[in-house]
């Protein structure tokens, strides 16, 4: 078995100990001002962060007494894309994203203030990572240790089938269709 996708030979032994980390490390991204030149580099960090934990989790042994911490790290991850999704800035003491407001006397004309929005082919890797993902999480929890008993069965006693049946719907939600018009052909009429 390869050093990096077993679990006890890394610093992060336990999904608890993992979750932890990539807590720390989302917060950290948030900070991240959707401000050009900053705002591809958030995305860019968002979507290597997403990867990663889509990977990972799935390398640890799934236990039941674990799982809450796995959604709540989801549904802040689900709140954080739904930010980046939006150019917002992310307030920490409401776990939401706002909207940035920028004091007029910070105004310098001579240098507009861009946010680039999430491209189409960040959309699409973002949608590839959480479907791919929340497929592998659904095989990883097939595995969970729940002595012959169906692991949907298990979740929904345990209260947590719903939370697993919701990943991401804010940001798949956010995110709409997959193509966009890039051309509104309303707003061409008369110009022919």
């Amino acid at each position: 078995m390869a050093l990096s996708s077993e679990p006890s030979l890394t610093k992060l032994p336990t999904l608890t100990t993992y979750l932890e980390a990539m807590q720390h490390l989302l917060a950290f991204l948030l900070r991240i001002p959707p401000v050009d030149p900053s705002t591809p580099l958030r995305t860019t960090f968002m979507l290597r962060l997403t990867g990663d934990v889509m990977n990972s989790v799935p390398g640890y042994p799934p236990d039941i007494d674990d799982l809450q911490q796995l959604l709540d790290f989801f549904d802040d991850l689900d709140q954080a894309w739904v930010t980046v999704l939006k150019s917002q800035v992310w307030d920490p003491s409401s776990g939401a994203g706002v909207d940035l407001v920028v004091p007029v006397e910070m105004i310098d004309p001579g240098r507009p203030i861009r946010s680039t929005p999430v491209s189409q082919t960040e959309r699409t890797r973002l949608r590839s990572l959480l479907v791919t993902g929340t497929a592998g999480l659904e095989e990883w929890l097939s595995g969970l240790g729940t002595a012959g008993e169906d692991y949907q069965l298990a979740l929904e006693r345990a209260g947590l089938m719903q939370g697993f049946d919701d990943l991401f719907t804010a940001t798949l939600a956010e995110m709409g269709s997959l193509s966009e018009p890039l051309i509104d052909p309303a707003g061409m009429k008369g110009t022919c």
